[in-house]
C-alpha cells in the first residue's frame, strides 16, 4: 500500500484508477445521493401538508432560483479552493495547502453574509421577481426567511466538506453529510406537522442539521495532527491563491448561477402559461432528475482528487484514465434514469403529491423534459474535468453552453408555438446540443493527453492545456 503522509493522499498516485475511483467516488455518490434525498424529503412533506401542499410546493419552487444562486456563490469559492488543494497536495506543498482552509472560511464568511443581506432586506420584490403570486407569497417568504438566516452556515458547511474530501477523508465527508440528511429528516415532521410550523418548519430543520454539521466540521480542521487544519489565523486571505481559487470556481459559480436565472425565465414562462400548479410540478421534476445528477456529481468528487493530484504529479495517462472510467459510470446512472422517468413518469411524481391536476402536468412534464437524460452524464463529467484540471474558459464556456446560450432562448420561443409544452421541450433539445459541443472540446483534450509523456511539462502544448 502506498504511504501516506498525515493525511496527504499519496496513493492516489499509485494506486488502480478503477480501484481508486470506487473508493472516492462511492462516498460521494451515498452522500450527494443522501443530499438530493434530503431535498426530496423536504418536498414530500412540504406536498403533503394538509389542503395547501399543492401551493406549498410551488411556493418553495419559486425560492429554488434564489437558493440555487447562493449555492453558485458558494461554489465560487468552494470549488476552486478543493481544485488547489488536490493539486497542491499532489504537489506535497503543505503550507499553501494549509493557507487555502483559510481562505475558504474568509471568503465564504464574507459572501454569505452579503448575500443574506441583500436577500432578507429585498425579500418580497425578488421573491414577486422570480415568480410568486398573492397565493404563493406566504409560503415562500415563510420558506426563504429561514434559509437565509442559515445561508452563512451553509457556505461554511458544504465548502469544508469539499476540502475534507480532496484532503484525503471521502468517507468523513460522507459521514457529515449522512448526518444532516438524517437529522433534517427525523426534523421535519416534528417541525412541519407536530409543531405545526409548515414550510418554515421545514426551513429551520434544514438550519439545524446543516449547523450541527458544521461543528463538527470546524473540530476535524482544528486537529494540528492533520497536514491541513486551521492556523494561528483561521480568518486570513492570500491573494495569490484566493484569485487562483476563484477563477477555478468561476466556471461552477457561472453555471449555478447561469441556472439561477433559467429557472426564473422558466418560472416566469410557467407562470404565464400554466399558472401555479406549473411552478409546482417543475420542482417535483427538477427534484426527481436532482437525484440521479446529484449521483453523477458524486462520481464528479470521486474523480475531483484523483484528476487534480494526477495532474499536479503530471501523471498524463492516469489522468485520461479516470475521465473515460467517471464518464462511463456517469452515462449508466442516466441511462437508468432515462428509463424511469419514461416508463413510469405518473408513478415517480405521486411520491410528491396526490393532487390531481398536479400530478398530470409532473407526469407530461417529467416524459419530455428527461428525453434526452442520457446524454447528460458524460456533459457534466466533462465540465467538471476541465474545472479540475484548472482549464477555466473551457469550464465557463461549456457551463453556460446547455443553460444561457441554448436553454433560455428556447425557453422563450417555444412557448409561442407550443404553449406549456414548449417550455418542457426546451430541455432536450438544449441538452442534445450542447451535448454535440461538449464532445468536440473534450476528444480535442484526450487527443492532446496521448501526446504527453507522463512528466512532461503540460505548456509544451501551449494554452490548450
Amino acid at each position: 500500500m502506498a504511504a501516506t503522509i498525515s493525511g496527504a493522499p499519496t496513493e492516489l498516485g499509485t494506486r488502480s484508477i478503477g480501484t481508486l475511483l470506487k473508493q472516492y467516488a462511492i462516498p460521494g455518490i451515498i452522500a450527494m445521493t443522501a443530499t438530493s434525498l434530503y431535498n426530496m424529503v423536504d418536498s414530500i412533506y412540504i406536498g403533503h401538508i394538509k389542503d395547501v401542499g399543492a401551493l406549498a410546493l410551488s411556493a418553495v419552487g419559486v425560492c429554488s432560483p434564489i437558493m440555487n444562486l447562493g449555492v453558485a456563490l458558494g461554489t465560487l469559492v468552494g470549488v476552486g479552493a478543493s481544485t488547489i488543494m488536490s493539486v497542491l497536495l499532489g504537489q506535497k506543498n503543505y503550507a499553501n495547502a494549509r493557507k487555502v482552509l483559510s481562505n475558504e472560511i474568509t471568503l465564504n464568511l464574507i459572501l454569505g453574509v452579503l448575500f443574506t443581506a441583500v436577500i432578507l432586506i429585498w425579500e418580497e420584490p425578488i421573491l414577486y421577481f422570480f415568480g410568486a403570486s398573492e397565493r404563493t407569497m406566504p409560503f415562500a417568504k415563510a420558506y426563504l426567511t429561514w434559509i437565509m438566516i442559515g445561508n452563512v452556515i451553509s457556505h461554511l458547511y458544504f465548502g469544508l466538506n469539499s476540502l475534507i474530501r480532496a484532503t484525503g477523508s471521502p468517507k468523513t465527508a460522507m459521514g457529515l453529510t449522512l448526518f444532516t440528511v438524517l437529522f433534517n429528516a427525523a426534523l421535519d415532521p416534528v417541525f412541519i406537522f407536530a409543531l405545526g410550523l409548515g414550510v418554515k418548519g421545514a426551513a429551520m430543520a434544514t438550519v439545524i442539521s446543516q449547523f450541527l454539521a458544521l461543528c463538527f466540521t470546524l473540530r476535524y480542521f482544528s486537529d494540528k495532527n492533520r497536514v491541513v487544519h486551521f492556523g494561528n489565523r483561521i480568518l486570513e486571505i492570500d491573494w495569490k491563491i484566493a484569485k487562483n481559487s476563484l477563477a477555478i470556481g468561476l466556471g461552477p459559480f457561472l453555471m449555478n448561477s447561469a441556472a439561477c436565472i433559467v429557472n426564473l425565465f422558466i418560472n416566469q414562462q410557467l407562470r404565464r402559461y400554466g399558472g401555479d400548479l406549473a411552478i409546482g410540478a417543475y420542482g417535483i421534476v427538477a427534484r426527481v432528475s436532482f437525484f440521479f445528477l446529484m449521483i453523477v456529481m458524486g462520481f464528479n468528487q470521486g474523480m475531483q482528487p484523483i484528476a487534480g493530484y494526477n495532474y499536479g504529479a503530471r501523471q498524463y495517462s492516469r489522468v485520461r484514465r479516470v475521465y473515460l472510467l467517471t464518464a462511463a459510470w456517469a452515462t449508466g446512472v442516466c441511462v437508468l434514469g432515462f428509463i424511469l422517468c419514461e416508463a413510469f413518469p405518473r408513478t415517480v411524481v405521486g411520491i410528491f403529491t396526490n393532487h390531481e391536476d398536479l400530478l398530470q402536468i409532473s407526469a407530461k412534464g417529467l416524459r419530455i423534459i428527461n428525453l434526452t437524460f442520457f446524454l447528460v452524464g458524460m456533459q457534466m463529467v466533462s465540465t467538471n474535468f476541465f474545472q479540475c484540471l484548472g482549464m477555466v474558459r473551457k469550464s465557463i464556456f461549456l457551463s453556460l453552453t446547455r443553460q444561457l446560450l441554448f436553454l433560455v432562448p428556447l425557453v422563450y420561443l417555444l412557448p409561442l408555438r407550443l404553449g406549456i409544452e414548449g417550455v418542457w421541450y426546451s430541455f432536450p433539445i438544449s441538452d442534445a446540443v450542447s451535448f454535440v459541443i461538449t464532445g468536440i472540446l473534450i476528444l480535442n483534450l484526450m487527443q492532446k493527453f496521448r501526446k504527453l509523456g507522463d512528466g512532461d511539462d503540460p505548456a509544451i502544448l501551449g494554452s490548450a492545456i
